[in-house]
């Protein structure tokens, strides 16, 4: 399987699905993503939008990321599926709090690959795997993407999970490598950020071995 999105002109994500109320603009010819609630909201203003594919079990994920103002947080989703097997777009609505997304529905793994809320995330950057249903830590790695104000960009990400084997890489550099005997088989992407962070994507890259 091959899917590839430019994430170039509304036209690309007229079929994806936004979770939480936020806006999406493509001011350079890249998907920009950005909450309209304040972050004295706190987790009632982050959003998340969904890729409609359903993707396998072994695949890799590339993608670009920018970060353009910060703090905040973005995490990518991967193998996200409905706990009952339904279409995770047609369950109860969710609307941008964590929790609905770690201990609701869904199992999934997702990586916060840019954590830049609170003081102690800004002092030492991480990039983090989790596995739900849940709120499971599976590994811990650096990330080596700069502020958002020192960002040229964009930043390849890179994101390949094979027999079990999950690694993550920014722009070539390994961030973590982990292994899991029971990977959850396969299904949708999805990008999720924290107020006030606005991030743009671009070329948004899926392959299947």
């Amino acid at each position: 399987m091959s899917y590839h999105n430019t994430l170039a002109i509304p036209e690309d994500i007229k079929d994806f699905h936004l979770e939480g109320s936020g806006a999406i603009t493509f001011p350079r010819g890249r998907m920009r993503l950005e909450s309209l609630r304040p972050s004295e909201d706190g987790q009632e203003a982050d959003i998340v939008l969904w890729c409609p594919e359903d993707f396998d079990g072994d695949v890799t994920i590339e993608g670009e990321f920018r970060p353009v103002n910060e703090p905040g947080l973005a995490i990518v989703f991967f193998h996200t599926r409905d706990r009952q097997g339904e279409d995770l777009v047609d369950l109860a609505p969710r609307t941008g709090p964590y929790e609905q997304y770690h201990h609701g529905d869904l199992d999934a793994y997702h990586v916060s690959h840019f954590r830049r809320i609170w003081p102690s995330e800004r002092g030492l950057h991480t990039c983090n795997p989790r596995k739900s249903h849940g709120f499971h830590l599976v590994a811990q790695g650096p990330d080596p993407l700069p502020a958002a104000l020192d960002a040229q960009g964009p930043y390849e990400m890179r994101l390949t999970v094979a027999g079990g084997e999950i690694a993550f890489s920014v722009d070539g550099l390994e961030s973590f490598r982990r292994r899991d005997e029971h990977p959850p088989p396969g299904g949708k992407i999805g990008f999720r950020q924290m107020a006030p962070l606005i991030g743009e994507y671009a070329n948004l890259k899926v392959t299947s071995p």
